[in-house]
């Protein structure tokens, strides 16, 4: 589809095509990345191209590539929008099986949908890609056409980055917000620094938890090319463990974990715990411009307390060495309230094709808010942070 919009220079008008593409694989790295995905990991040229390219999305798998894209009459790419046709929800982290069951009782068919976002990932981050601003309603309307015009019930952006929504409630999308909880970085010297601001009895407390972990554990962190193909076959068994106990199937095949160790590595601190020198457990960050992101963990073998240490107390020294404004743990763990790390909120944006449903959508919506807002306040008043 094509239409006429104003340049991002605002003073003359062009035609610009707004299209549906096979993959993010389409486009070059450089002009992708160019539009936001340098900034956030994972919504990365490079990223995004691992999860084709190693089958972990495509055929067979439920997440169908579709990005919608802008581009000019010279094929340069104005915006971008990472999204996925789908056949069930699994992998969001936004959950709407409710929705979806509310609607088949009323005999009508929920999927396929559309998801915006990064796959697997309850990450925040941009998920308009644009040069200038002003183009975001061309790819808001490209969605809703998309759903309109090819019987899908529903477009859902998740984890929208605040700075975002604006520009999805001004094109009339639904807002929906829940809560994770993030470590934010207060300027500290070091760990220790971060334990002075804490109460006396949970800095004490998390003093033993990391002692307790470590004892007779050799902690190793890598990134770059560091990180071998040992490694990643060490870290594939801990991954499978834990996503066959949570999601019954990984979502990440061995193949996607090669390929961003070509592709990201610079981007990647794996940490290992060694016993015997041999791997025992491991977390996978990445790293942003502004945060490092938890992302996946496992072990082979169970020892108290060294979860906390490999996922959340390692990721806040990275940090703080490398002077990062947060750590974002995943999604979901009342338990990391306990270690430092405060109630967010997140966020997600939704157009809903029927005008029923969405009026129906609409009101739960709201009465949701009301609930996250007060479980927010109860949570923020159990920090373990010294009262003011």
């Amino acid at each position: 589809m094509s239409e006429e919009a104003t340049s991002s220079d605002g003073q003359t008008a062009e035609a610009l095509t707004v299209q549906l593409a096979p993959g993010v694989g389409s486009f070059d790295a450089a002009q992708w990345n160019a539009l936001g995905g340098n900034r956030n990991p994972f919504v990365s040229h490079e990223f995004l191209t691992t999860l084709e390219d190693s089958g972990s999305v495509g055929e067979g798998t439920g997440w169908d590539p579709v990005p919608i894209v802008i581009t000019d009459a010279d094929d340069n790419l104005l915006g971008a929008m990472p999204a996925y046709a789908k056949g069930h929800s699994q992998g969001e982290f936004v959950f709407d099986h409710a929705w979806a069951d509310a609607l088949h009782r009323a005999g009508r068919n929920y999927y396929p949908k559309l998801q915006i976002c990064a796959p697997f990932t309850p990450a925040s981050g941009p998920r308009l890609l644009l040069q200038d601003e002003r183009l975001a309603p061309h790819l808001l309307k490209a969605a809703e056409t998309v759903c309109e015009q090819n019987g899908l019930s529903s477009a859902h952006a998740t984890f929208v980055e605040r700075a975002q929504l604006p520009l999805f409630e001004e094109g009339d999308w639904l807002l929906r917000n829940d809560i994770q909880f993030h470590w934010t970085n207060q300027n500290y010297d070091n760990f220790d620094g971060f334990l002075d601001a804490l109460a006396s009895r949970k800095r004490k407390n998390l003093r033993k938890e990391r002692a307790a972990a470590q004892d007779g554990v050799q902690i190793v962190r890598l990134t770059g090319d560091d990180i071998k193909a040992h490694h990643w076959d060490a870290f594939w068994v801990f991954y499978q463990d834990t996503g066959a106990r949570k999601w019954g199937t990984p979502y990440l095949t061995r193949e996607a974990f090669t390929l961003l160790g070509e592709r990201m590595a610079d981007q990647i601190v794996l940490v290992l715990a060694m016993m015997d020198d041999h791997p025992i457990a491991g977390a996978l960050n990445f790293v942003g411009d502004e945060a490092i992101y938890g992302r996946y963990w496992g072990c082979s073998l169970d020892k108290r307390f060294l979860h906390f240490e490999l996922c959340y107390y390692q990721a806040i020294d990275i940090a703080i060495e490398r002077g990062l404004a947060r750590v974002e743990a995943g999604a979901q763990g009342g338990h990391k309230l306990a270690r430092g790390y405060e109630p967010t909120q997140t966020w997600s944006a939704h157009y809903i094709v029927e005008p029923g449903f969405r009026a129906a959508i609409a009101d739960f919506l709201e009465r949701e808010r009301e609930g996250i807002a007060t479980d927010q306040l109860f949570l923020g008043d159990r920090t373990p942070f010294k009262k003011a």
